[in-house]
């Protein structure tokens, strides 16, 4: 059942929203992770380092429900609360960044089995495995790629 809430582009004021949600659905959907920066950091790697940067799509009416940041070839967050994991959104923010690619990557933590499912289901394929030793979290990792049908 698709989701009836529809997806937009993020406006700059979002940012501390995106980053609210971005922590909320962290600690909901990955509790092995560490929590290594404050809701400040948090804001100020939005606002500085992801807004700049990437197309944001959001969905959500009153509050956000999930969002997506994409740059060219890479989706770097998707998030979805978990009231809202079944509903589409997700798809709906994978298609729309398929939209105008040819290829896309994506970083996972291995331990994300349900994001794994997700992604493979949508045609991404596993590239590389890491033993977390290149991210801050100390998580094994797994680089997962799409390429459009020629």
């Amino acid at each position: 059942m698709a989701d009836t809430l529809s997806i937009r582009l993020a406006q700059p004021g979002e940012a501390a929203a995106v980053a609210r949600l971005h922590r909320a659905v962290r600690q909901a959907c990955l509790p092995y992770l560490p929590d290594l920066h404050s809701s400040a950091e948090d804001l100020w790697f939005f606002r500085e380092r992801v807004f700049p940067v990437c197309q944001v799509w959001v969905a959500g009416r009153d509050r956000l429900v999930g969002f997506c940041a994409c740059r060219p070839g890479w989706i770097d967050h998707l998030y979805v609360e978990p009231d809202h994991h079944g509903r589409g959104l997700g798809s709906a923010f994978v298609a729309e960044a398929m939209k105008t690619q040819e290829e896309l990557r994506l970083w996972v933590f291995q331990r994300n089995v349900a994001a794994i499912r997700f992604y493979e289901a949508r045609g991404f394929q596993l590239v590389e495995r890491t033993d977390g030793s290149r991210n801050e979290e100390n998580e094994p990792e797994a680089l997962y790629e799409w390429r459009k049908a020629s």
